[in-house]
């Protein structure tokens, strides 16, 4: 064994154990997280709370360098994006809140966007089938809310319309992101009946970052197995006159 393959093999080990450390350490600090949601520990919540996307972030980063392949160029800025609309709702106050709505916004259009240039579109039928499923869940619960959302009624539906749309195009690239697409406008519904002043659910916030954290995990874990699965489709033959 040459001393080029052995060094060649002790950075993909690297690379490995690093991708590994980091999802550990998400899964770590989701688990203290929602634990301190349960136990009302809120200093430890909001300690935890923005390291969540950083740590995906950075393991999305790390687990295509291990596949040698470069990560898709907007799932960390969506994640980051969401970083910052956690720390923003955190401050309570409403021009924060509304800051973080933008900042998970930006989130979205960064999924959106990411999910369309992987042909999350190209199934036509089955685009229409989702989008008209979502389209009547998104006008039936905005319908619901508008009479009890006073002055956040324009933008949480504007927010609710990019939402849906990240749920509908993460359906196009597998049934991993496609739940967790489903599971991040379910997140934010719960948000939103809050916001409405609606009855709470038992554990309530729990379930809302529950629900927030899987999703994000699905989203990202999911693309990245669909670039796995891309580059692992063998290349068409080239057509024979």
């Amino acid at each position: 064994m040459s001393i080029r393959t052995t060094s060649t093999r002790s950075g993909l080990g690297g690379r490995l154990r690093s991708a590994t450390g980091l999802l550990g350490g998400f899964a770590a600090t989701s688990a203290a997280h929602l634990g301190a949601i349960l136990s009302g520990a809120s200093v430890l919540q909001n300690a935890t709370k923005p390291a969540l996307m950083p740590l995906l972030a950075a393991h999305s980063v790390a687990a295509s360098a291990t596949a040698e392949r470069e990560a898709p160029r907007l799932l960390a800025p969506a994640l980051l994006a969401s970083a910052g609309g956690d720390v923003l709702l955190q401050l309570k106050d409403d021009t924060a809140f509304l800051a973080g709505m933008g900042s998970f916004a930006a989130a979205h259009v960064c999924y959106v966007t990411m999910f369309v240039q992987r042909g999350a579109l190209t199934d036509r039928r089955r685009t229409l089938l989702v989008a008209a499923g979502y389209a009547a869940a998104w006008a039936a619960l905005v319908s619901q809310l508008w009479p009890d959302l006073g002055d956040l009624k324009v933008p949480v539906a504007g927010y609710s319309l990019l939402l849906a749309s990240t749920a509908v195009t993460s359906a196009g690239l597998g049934w991993r992101t496609g739940l967790g697409g489903a599971l991040f406008l379910l997140s934010d519904t719960l948000i939103a009946t809050q916001l409405a002043k609606w009855r709470e659910l038992p554990g309530h916030q729990f379930w809302i970052m529950a629900t927030y954290v899987l999703a994000q995990y699905l989203l990202a874990t999911g693309t990245l197995r669909h670039e796995a699965q891309r580059e692992a489709e063998p290349e068409p033959e080239p057509a024979t006159v």
